[in-house]
């Protein structure tokens, strides 16, 4: 198997930290090296200015990357920060995939990941590499079964 990089933006919550190893070990796993540009207790932020945050370092990495990828636990549902995140990838043409933490069952999805995600994808790392890759837009449950009809996601003109 050709080992492949991906430069991609991990949306999470400071809380599920633990869990971004885990992504990664996932998809190295299945061929695939993460370079992420997200925030995290290895790449901490020290600012404090939300303004700032979000101009100087949130928006340049999510740049950066190729795909926006959500990690989706209870926690991001309502999150301020990954909906912000996801509605800036999306303004500026980013693929964006959830992939739903492993155990996560009964959890809700952030509201922009609903509004514009492409593909929202189980624990299972084929999948999850297809979705970053764009070779499948499908949306899934936790388990792998299809996601109810949910509406056409709005495209930037």
């Amino acid at each position: 198997m050709t080992e492949q990089t991906k430069n991609v933006f991990i949306s999470h919550i400071h809380e599920d930290d633990t869990g971004l190893g885990k992504v990664k070990e996932l998809l190295s796993n299945h061929g695939v090296n993460i370079r992420d540009a997200s925030i995290n207790s290895s790449n901490p932020n020290d600012a404090k200015s939300p303004d700032y945050i979000k101009s100087e370092i949130l928006a340049p990495n999510i740049k950066w990357a190729g795909t926006l990828v959500v990690y989706v636990t209870p926690g991001t549902k309502n999150s301020e920060w990954v909906n912000w995140e996801i509605e800036y990838a999306h303004k500026i043409g980013k693929r964006i995939v959830g992939v739903w933490a492993h155990g996560h069952n009964d959890c809700e999805l952030p509201d922009a990941l609903e509004n514009y995600g492409d593909a929202v994808v189980g624990w299972n790392g084929a999948s999850i590499v297809d979705a970053i890759n764009g070779d499948c837009d499908v949306w899934e449950k936790p388990g792998g079964a299809s996601y109810p009809d949910r509406a056409i996601k709005p495209h930037n003109c």
